[in-house]
């Protein structure tokens, strides 16, 4: 009996669909495409991503998704991920050995310690702007608020609104002559931004999460499992960008979400293309 990839390549090759075709369609590079024809799961991102990439290929073929992602977890001897109690922490897996003595980090290690940098960053840019916010002057005389205005570009600073229920935080208004953009995650997904001209950061947006992001002049995201995301624009919710398990690049400036985005650089970490 043929393999899982095998099988893939067979149905593909008999549709007379290339990798290039697939890959134009679902935004997911090619090499990843290749790894899954030949059963090379190791070159793959892992976890969620994995999934996402079997289904996307399915879909294009008109094969059954569902199906194809039950072949996949038995070609893996893997299994359904398993809810565990809020709080638990997670076992790293350990450091293996190269042949030549270096070391690597496995990706389920490496993800957790994005996360906690992540986390930790997160934490601190929130009471940072408290902090500022409470120490800004209550108010100004009519006579230094003209000259100030004179100063100021004029750029909308109206607040996030969060739709989120009642009781939860409401996000802060962007600085003065800056946007704002919300990303909330209903699933797992990995997310790439540029801000303003600076280089691309990395980080996993777990579900229920949720990040803020504050530019000037450019914002660029290149978000893992799009369909995923629900996306905010200076408080405005937008329609939905894409498919669950679609990698997709949101370019944004101060007018909002741009028709044509420039995809940022390709990270040298390994994050799907």
């Amino acid at each position: 009996m043929a393999s899982f990839g095998a099988q893939l390549k067979r149905e593909r090759e008999q549709r007379k669909i290339s990798l290039d075709d697939i890959s134009v369609s679902t935004k997911i590079g090619t090499r990843f495409l290749r790894a899954i024809e030949e059963n090379q799961f190791d070159q793959l991102p892992g976890g969620i991503f994995n999934k996402g990439f079997v289904r996307a290929y399915a879909r294009h073929l008109g094969l059954n998704e569902e199906q194809a992602i039950a072949d996949y977890l038995e070609a893996t001897g893997a299994t359904a991920v398993e809810t565990k109690p809020e709080g638990q922490a997670t076992m790293p897996e350990p450091v293996t050995q190269r042949e030549n003595g270096a070391t690597q980090i496995p990706w389920g290690t490496l993800a957790i310690l994005l996360l906690v940098l992540a986390m930790g960053l997160a934490s601190w840019n929130f009471y940072s702007r408290d902090k500022t916010l409470n120490s800004e002057p209550r108010a100004e005389t009519p006579a230094a608020q003209r000259e100030s205005s004179n100063l100021r570009p004029t750029v909308s600073t109206q607040p996030i609104v969060s739709n989120a229920p009642s009781g939860e935080p409401v996000a802060q208004a962007p600085a003065a002559g800056s946007f704002a953009v919300l990303l909330k995650a209903r699933d797992e997904s990995w997310i790439s931004a540029a801000t303003d001209g600076n280089a691309p950061a990395e980080q996993t947006l777990l579900a229920s999460n949720e990040k803020l992001f504050e530019a000037r002049s450019q914002l660029t995201l290149r978000i893992g499992n799009v369909g995923a995301i629900d996306v905010y624009f200076n408080g405005q919710k937008l329609a939905p960008q894409g498919e669950e398990g679609e990698v997709k690049t949101l370019s944004f400036n101060a007018q909002g979400l741009q028709v044509s985005p420039k995809p940022i650089p390709a990270a040298s970490n390994g994050a799907p293309q």
